[in-house]
């Protein structure tokens, strides 16, 4: 009798354990995917003139003769897919000379390392940084002037290029340690050494076997972080708004102009705006794609043409975005600090800091709240992963509840596309939640960002591990948190310092669903990039810096006195 009490009441705990997963489950889809129903409903009803927040019942066509009609459209519309394609195949080529050039070096793991800091630097802040750097008066003119001519250095412009160059090279250099860092798992799945030692055994150099064997497969499987790279060049505003063309502007920056004009009946025209612009990413995601299969399916004879290569520059590559990225934030910090810099001194000449103390005060307000909403945001979507990959371990038949490539739609999509369409939905509900549609939409972007960074380690987990705790009684939440979250805690701390960091790059975000009443250090760096006080402009775009790189190095520290118990050792010793 008290066998079959203990077994009813192991059956009633199961059960509600289950309930409690599955409506957890439920909440966890409502909270990261339901915003994609209003954001793609709201912004296709508001393309098409249905607005009734400002009395527009009726379909129409009004929004999309509107944007035919503005007079800069077509080289808008030029500008952007140019500096698209450019950037996104410039930061490929460019990272694949890398590792051609760098794999298995000596000095690779120190590479790897370094690789860190370099993503943790925000786009905003390095495009600052790079204006800093590459404008007429810049640092680089500044030492340019010692060898060259002053009328040759002043006609020079590479920042606000009308062809879009400067936005050209700020992309490429941001992203190809993205791409780098994606492509060291792809590598060890592509087993190389053993590839080139083939190779060579049949007479080629190792150049001809990275480009011959290796690049195919590696460009394949780095597809997926190309179409990010290509979704964000397309997409970008706030970069755009600091180092990009402004005769005609790229167009996401018309239509976020748009959408920030006083007149509320541009609205259908900035809709149909980010329509289009959702409409251009759909279609190079395919171009990309297409151009994939003729150069590794349809066009083959360059794979067994001969014992040829190009010769790629991937050890100066290298250098140049190391040091280009890295000295954007000693000019940041020369900056903050300086009372009086002449063109063309190399060094301020007086030195101050009273900015740092006529901004302190609200820097310590805005840097709190920066912290604050990337903390929940990060936490929370952190959660929410756990929830998803313990479902998919769990599922018998082996399929993902939710599909990647939905939850990659983030990601892949405009970022002001999707953002349009919430905004307007948000209108039927409430305006005055500022805080609330924030956060929750900081969640809706940092959620792909932790649950792809921690996808690898948690299909790796030895599940043997999990049926030798429940064979020995612990039940499954015990299971959990005593073993599994150990065991994952390093991969789990860079995952929540990459949400961090996400979080507090977020733009537009931030500004169109805060109704401009909620400040992070991200929106006043943009807000002051534009401004005449370089001084000002380089504290916020350091700060900016300097909080994400700060969680970063915690996490890296961290991770590594946690994990197995091997690990903790090695750490404590």
């Amino acid at each position: 009798m008290a066998e079959k009490v203990w077994t009813l009441t192991v059956n009633m705990k199961s059960a509600a354990q289950r309930r409690l997963f599955q409506g957890l489950l439920l909440f966890t889809v409502v909270i990261c995917f339901m915003p994609l129903l209003p954001g793609l409903a709201g912004l296709i009803f508001a393309a098409f003139g249905y607005i009734p927040a400002i009395n527009q019942y009726q379909f129409s066509l009004t929004g999309f003769y509107q944007l035919a009609a503005w007079p800069g459209l077509t080289a808008s519309i030029l500008i952007t897919v140019f500096v698209t394609l450019c950037s996104t195949f410039l930061s490929a080529a460019f990272a694949f000379s890398i590792l051609q050039s760098c794999w298995n070096r000596p000095w690779w793991k120190k590479l790897e390392n370094l690789l860190a800091p370099i993503l943790a630097l925000p786009h905003v802040a390095f495009a600052v940084g790079l204006a800093f750097l590459f404008t007429p008066s810049g640092f680089a003119a500044r030492i340019s002037n010692l060898f060259i001519d002053d009328s040759f250095i002043t006609n020079w412009n590479l920042i606000n290029n009308q062809y879009g160059l400067g936005l050209i090279f700020g992309l490429t250099l941001k992203e190809i340690p993205f791409i780098v860092f994606m492509s060291l798992a792809i590598l060890k799945q592509l087993n190389v050494k053993s590839t080139i030692e083939a190779a060579q055994s049949l007479g080629y150099s190792s150049s001809q076997a990275w480009q011959k064997i290796i690049f195919p497969q590696w460009l394949s499987k780095i597809r997926f972080p190309l179409f990010v790279v290509m979704a964000y060049s397309l997409s970008v505003v706030d970069v755009s708004l600091v180092i990009g063309p402004t005769r005609p502007a790229t167009l996401p920056v018309l239509v976020w102009q748009w959408l920030n004009d006083a007149d509320l009946l541009t609205l259908p025209k900035a809709s149909a705006g980010a329509l289009l612009l959702l409409i251009l990413c759909i279609g190079l995601i395919y171009l990309l794609r297409f151009s994939e299969w003729l150069i590794v399916n349809k066009w083959r004879s360059w794979q067994f043409s001969g014992p040829c290569a190009f010769p790629l520059p991937g050890l100066s590559v290298l250098l140049i975005t190391y040091l280009i990225t890295l000295a954007t934030l000693p000019i940041l910090l020369l900056w903050s600090f300086a009372k009086r810099w002449s063109f063309p001194d190399i060094l301020p000449s007086s030195w101050t800091l009273r900015f740092w103390r006529q901004e302190w005060s609200y820097l310590l307000d805005i840097s709190i709240s920066s912290i604050s909403i990337a903390l929940i945001s990060a936490t929370a979507a952190l959660l929410l992963v756990f929830i998803i990959h313990e479902h998919n371990s769990r599922a018998a038949s082996g399929r993902n509840l939710i599909p990647h490539l939905l939850i990659a739609v983030p990601i892949l999509a405009p970022q002001l596309s999707i953002l349009s369409g919430i905004q307007i939905a948000v209108l039927f509900v409430s305006t005055s939640h500022y805080y609330l549609w924030v956060i929750w939409a900081h969640i809706f972007f940092v959620f792909p960002y932790i649950y792809l960074a921690l996808d690898g380690p948690w299909r790796s987990y030895d599940l043997r591990l999990d049926k030798a705790a429940l064979s020995l009684g612990l039940s499954p939440w015990k299971v959990w948190w005593k073993i599994k979250l150990p065991v994952l805690m390093p991969a789990v701390c860079i995952a929540w310092a990459v949400g961090i960091s996400v979080s507090l790059a977020q733009y537009l975000p931030t500004l169109m669903l805060g109704g401009g009443r909620i400040s992070t250090l991200t929106t006043e760096a943009v807000a002051l990039s534009s401004g005449q006080d370089r001084r000002i402009s380089a504290i916020y775009a350091l700060l900016q810096s300097l909080v994400p790189f700060f969680f970063y190095i915690t996490a890296i520290i961290t991770s590594r006195r946690t994990g197995p118990l091997d690990n903790q050792i090695k750490s404590t010793a």
